[in-house]
């Protein structure tokens, strides 16, 4: 298809990731026009709002997209709702609750002939592209992951990330294993895990994880904790034969032995939008799910280890 106007475009879920990313690259995409906003607790200004998805999608049949950038674990059956409307699905990450939640939408979404997108929001970061063409023809040693940060920061009042489906410290660490399995030329596969969970939570708060690659070859190592006070890291270091290759602040600026190579603005939601447009153009989709499947697997694998209580 050929998009000669705008597509209407309604968000739904209304809280700080849609407030401080989704909106603004919403409103500087040509290719999408906010019509509509869902929420229970909290409204969009200038557009109509409502407070469940089907009501939203009864009154404006016009809109034919929908954002979700709900929990985890409502955002399927908005999924579903929006799927069977007939409507181009983006999905904030993680995409789903459970893998088979995700296998559900993508086939729905080829049943009704329009567009499912898996968002993972790190791999727009400008020095991530940077990085995989550097790692494409080297030979790999060794990478370690350091993602560490302060869940009162980022996440302050919200409870569901302790509840089933809230993922805990996979919620940032996520965005870690959507970089690594971006940017590295192998597939990197679970070897071992422990999870430190507090007495009070059903989900991690601190998470260690072993990998590999098929054959041998190299080991990958990753550190996500949810405790780190003072200044964040959101780290990926690949030690290779061209050098020790750095990735700092979430993908934003990437290093060869200490020498910047890649800094460039942030713009991660901006990416994700035109991803998105392009998408809906091609009539494709993109439900690329091995970050989830090596949260999954670190769930099935890991020992499980129980920390003191969280109190926020």
């Amino acid at each position: 298809m050929t998009m000669d106007s705008p597509i209407p475009l309604a968000i739904v879920g209304v809280g700080k990731i849609a407030r401080d990313q989704h909106l603004p690259s919403i409103s500087r995409t040509p290719a999408f026009a906010l019509r509509a906003a869902v929420s229970r607790n909290a409204e969009v200004d200038g557009v109509q709002n409502f407070t469940d998805i089907e009501a939203c999608l009864a009154a404006r049949p016009d809109v034919k997209a929908v954002a979700l950038c709900l929990p985890p674990e409502p955002r399927f059956a908005a999924a579903i709702t929006a799927l069977e409307a007939g409507c181009h699905v983006l999905l904030e990450k993680p995409p789903g609750a459970t893998l088979g939640e995700t296998d559900v939408l993508a086939d729905l979404a080829r049943e009704k002939g329009v567009t499912i997108f898996a968002t993972w929001h790190s791999r727009f970061a400008p020095a991530v592209q940077p990085a995989k063409a550097f790692l494409a023809d080297r030979a790999i040693r060794k990478v370690t992951i350091t993602w560490r940060e302060d869940v009162r920061r980022w996440h302050p009042g919200q409870g569901w990330v302790w509840e089933p489906a809230g993922f805990g410290v996979f919620d940032p660490g996520i965005n870690a294993l959507s970089i690594l399995t971006e940017i590295l030329p192998d597939e990197a596969l679970l070897r071992a895990a422990r999870l430190e969970v507090p007495e009070n939570a059903a989900t991690p708060i601190g998470v260690t994880m072993t990998m590999g690659i098929a054959g041998g070859g190299y080991e990958i190592d990753a550190d996500f904790d949810w405790r780190q006070e003072g200044p964040q890291t959101w780290e990926i270091a690949a030690e290779t034969d061209g050098g020790l290759m750095s990735l700092t602040g979430g993908g934003k600026t990437m290093a060869v032995d200490g020498k910047v190579v890649s800094d460039e603005p942030e713009a991660e939601y901006d990416g994700i939008y035109k991803r998105f447009a392009d998408l809906i153009e091609a009539g494709e989709s993109d439900m690329d799910m091995r970050p989830l499947r090596l949260v999954a697997d670190a769930c099935l694998l890991g020992r499980r280890v129980a920390v003191e209580p969280f109190h926020e």
